[in-house]
């Protein structure tokens, strides 16, 4: 039996020791007043978080409510969701979506799945967003396995046969969902691709054939479309310092990037689910070697991610700009010009330094290329 004590979420019983140890947390409380404001209301979340038994009561009594009231209601116009008529409440699944923002991925994902009448999923959350002691409790408290990365190649293996063998019994043996991101990192410039060495990880607990050991982890694609990118200034700023100063991310971007991602607008949301992948394994495993078969998976993954992905007026309106046509030139409302005329400006000033309009076409690109993804989608071979 492996041992997954480093990895693995907290457990029901481990649950009110880690809430108390997190109430004792100078920064967590400080946490508590940034999100309250007010000294009586934490002193009244905080009673109330003192008492809690398990991860069940957490989700229903503070992180569900803080979800919906604090990020939902205060920086989206409306969180809406698709295909989960698809899926059987009573199954497991393996989600692995597109990655826009570090923490309201997989935040906004349970909500939904708790709405739906699902259990929530556990997630995948790499160890250096770990950042702080009361990070690393609170994301454990709610259902979060760690992904050690950055490790000499022989750890490295060793850990992925883990994490592979961890993902592999949450959903077989448990019956437990699990979300993980499509590919290391957020995605930037709004291209989404499945890296091979995520589905490699997995396949390393695979005891079966190819079809079978990917069709029993039930792979259903999960398209994250947010009408106003939460980080898109950050996103460009380092896509542009990378490419001209060498910049190299730092633990405290990260920590920038998780309180942009919370708390600026983000227009309209959508999470859309696709149908697992099944079918499609049989012909997939007939490639004539398994890096092949392995790349033929995850083009079938991008694919339902495009296929699926909503989009809104400002992918059009970029993908019209980058092109000096208007092919959308009806369809756009005047006022939806200028807001996103105002986010280019509003850009370039708080960088503050740099090409101007080499930043405005990273930032147009990134709202892009989800349509030229999808566009590409419809004319591929790759069936749904």
């Amino acid at each position: 039996m492996m041992c997954f004590d480093d990895i693995r979420p907290y457990e029901d019983q481990e649950v009110n020791h880690y809430l108390n140890v997190l109430l004792k947390d100078d920064l967590f409380r400080q946490v508590l007043f940034f999100i309250f404001n007010d000294e009586q209301k934490v002193n009244e979340i905080s009673a109330m978080l003192a008492k809690v038994k398990n991860k069940r009561e957490l989700q229903l009594q503070f992180m569900y409510p803080l979800i919906e009231d604090w990020i939902i209601k205060r920086t989206t116009s409306g969180v809406s969701y698709s295909g989960l008529e698809n899926l059987d409440k009573s199954k497991a699944y393996l989600f692995i979506s597109n990655h826009r923002d570090i923490i309201l991925d997989s935040a906004i994902l349970n909500y939904i799945v708790v709405a739906a009448g699902m259990n929530t999923t556990e997630i995948a959350i790499g160890n250096n967003l770990l950042i702080y002691d009361w990070i690393q409790h609170i994301v454990k408290l709610n259902g979060a396995f760690v992904v050690k990365r950055n490790l000499p190649a022989r750890e490295l293996l060793t850990a992925s046969k883990t994490l592979s063998a961890y993902i592999r019994k949450t959903i077989t043996e448990d019956n437990v969902s699990v979300w993980i991101a499509q590919r290391e990192g957020r995605t930037k410039d709004g291209c989404d691709q499945t890296q091979q060495a995520l589905l490699k990880m997995l396949n390393l607990s695979n005891k079966a054939d190819f079809a079978s050991g990917f069709r029993e982890l039930q792979i259903v694609p999960l398209s994250i479309s947010y009408e106003r990118e939460p980080c898109g200034i950050s996103k460009v700023e380092e896509i542009y310092k990378k490419e001209h100063e060498g910049y190299v991310k730092t633990q405290a971007d990260d920590l920038k990037s998780m309180a942009f991602g919370l708390t600026r607008p983000k227009g309209r949301v959508h999470f859309a689910f696709g149908k697992p992948i099944d079918a499609q394994l049989d012909e997939i495993a007939k490639s004539e070697n398994p890096q092949e078969s392995i790349q033929k998976l995850a083009d079938q993954i991008d694919a339902c991610i495009y296929r699926n992905y909503k989009l809104w007026p400002y992918n059009y309106l970029a993908a019209d700009m980058l092109d000096g046509k208007t092919k959308q030139n009806g369809e756009i409302e005047e006022s939806c010009r200028a807001k996103f005329s105002e986010l280019l400006d509003d850009m370039v000033a708080t960088i503050g330094q740099g090409d101007p309009e080499c930043q405005k076409r990273l930032f147009m690109q990134m709202y892009a290329n989800p349509l030229l993804n999808k566009e590409k989608v419809a004319k591929s071979k790759i069936l749904s």
